[in-house]
């Protein structure tokens, strides 16, 4: 029987093979969608979701990590979807992106904290551990990138999995050199331009 670790890795093959298999499938290489390993990532993340408990916090992480990559995949394999069967082609892709940002603050009010990054306010968070504070790490980044898309910066090059270490080091590195405990990082706009500060709180 597999390890969660294994199942965890088998998982994040599965979610960048489904994201190849979508792309050949929107480019006319292939004739249907992936629906069968689409099921398979399905069943694991319903699995896990339901005994959360029993991951390790590095597993959890992980597997948090792997869910919303998941689900953001999915909105927008949903939507072209549609587009194909319909025959319509989107153009404007950042449109795209910003019209699923928002539904899925509709569906989840917990994540409308990240809003706040839009329309010329900032977004502040303060944390002192980020690897056990994931939920804060997660809202900072769900900021950023929403703030990055309202402005129409390119977001290809960020993930989850690198911001998240960004937070890691440069809270140590503040920590240290100014010996403190508690680091707050802002998300603002700036002549057009999202910055993302770290600050430390005195």
């Amino acid at each position: 029987m597999a390890t969660i670790d294994e199942e965890l890795a088998t998982l994040e093959k599965d979610i960048r093979q489904l994201k190849v298999e979508y792309d050949q499938y929107f480019g006319g290489g292939r004739k249907r969608p992936p629906t069968e390993i689409e099921w398979r990532i399905d069943m694991m993340v319903k699995r896990y979701s339901e005994r959360g408990g029993e991951l390790k916090f590095a597993q959890r992480f992980r597997f948090n990590n792997l869910s919303q990559t998941y689900a953001k995949y999915k909105d927008i394999f949903r939507k072209k979807v549609k587009q194909k069967e319909e025959g319509t082609v989107q153009r404007h892709f950042g449109a795209a992106a910003k019209e699923i940002e928002a539904a899925r603050a509709k569906e989840h009010p917990e994540e409308e904290a990240a809003a706040v990054a839009v329309g010329g306010k900032s977004f502040r968070m303060t944390c002192s551990e980020p690897e056990r504070e994931t939920e804060k790490v997660d809202q900072l980044y769900q900021a950023f990138l929403q703030a990055k898309q309202t402005a129409g910066e390119a977001t290809g090059k960020l993930s989850r999995s690198s911001f998240n270490e960004f937070v890691l080091k440069k809270t140590k590195e503040l920590q240290k050199q100014k010996n403190c405990r508690d680091v707050e990082y802002v998300v603002e706009v700036v002549e057009g331009q999202v910055k993302l500060k770290a600050l430390v709180k005195s």
